[in-house]
């Protein structure tokens, strides 16, 4: 496979699950009763309707220098429309980091089949590919800090009382915390040999699950 098309296969791949993931919520939240996603038009497979314009700049800058890392359009939900608020929400929430990880799946067992000696290299590529790119999504999304889908789940795992105060603090200092994170990793990366927070946290889970589930 020519070096040049490496990465824009990880760009359409990114893409297309960052976009699942996204009408993943939506199409919870519609299910539950909430008509506030179908209203901005999410309730669809379209992928224009779930990418962010920064976001998906930053996928195409970043997966071009060597990594790929960006956001979807933030699906906006009403739990005071849902049968069951608390649960419905916390669902809708869960099933963005789920499909991701559903997708991880279906890319290992379609991998573990293509790499049979007549396999396609270009196909094995895309499944391997797929499979870590969602295993990373999933995981990252996972972190429990705003304005990621984790910090939502452990607010509403947390007692009301308590999942209130800690989601409001989120979303007001998640985003700065992340990416403080990101910076900090980067540069003990670059200075030192010792593991970083994100490879502790997030990067060996991913991989060991990763290696689990492509049979590697």
């Amino acid at each position: 496979m020519p070096e040049q098309a490496l990465p824009w296969v990880s760009i359409v791949i990114i893409l297309l699950s960052v976009s699942l993931h996204e009408f993943a919520h939506a199409k919870s939240a519609d299910s539950s009763g909430d008509p506030t996603p179908r209203s901005q038009g999410r309730v669809t497979l379209n992928p224009l309707a779930h990418l962010d314009p920064l976001g998906t700049l930053m996928i195409i800058v970043t997966s071009l220098t060597g990594f790929g890392i960006g956001w979807g359009k933030p699906v906006i939900v009403n739990p005071r429309y849902m049968q069951n608020p608390r649960v419905d929400h916390f669902l809708s929430v869960l099933w963005g980091p789920l499909t991701n990880f559903i997708l991880a799946v279906v890319f290992a067992i379609a991998y573990r089949y293509a790499a049979l000696p007549s396999g396609n290299e270009m196909f094995i590529y895309v499944c391997l590919l797929g499979t870590i790119i969602n295993i990373g999504l999933c995981f990252f999304n996972l972190i429990p800090l705003g304005p990621l889908d984790g910090h939502w789940l452990l607010a509403a795992l947390l007692p009301a009382r308590i999942g209130a105060r800690f989601g409001i603090w989120s979303r007001t200092y998640g985003t700065m915390i992340l990416f403080t994170i990101i910076l900090l990793d980067g540069f003990i990366s670059n200075m030192t040999n010792r593991p970083t927070i994100l490879s502790i946290v997030l990067r060996d889970p991913m991989v060991r699950v990763s290696q689990l589930l492509l049979g590697t």
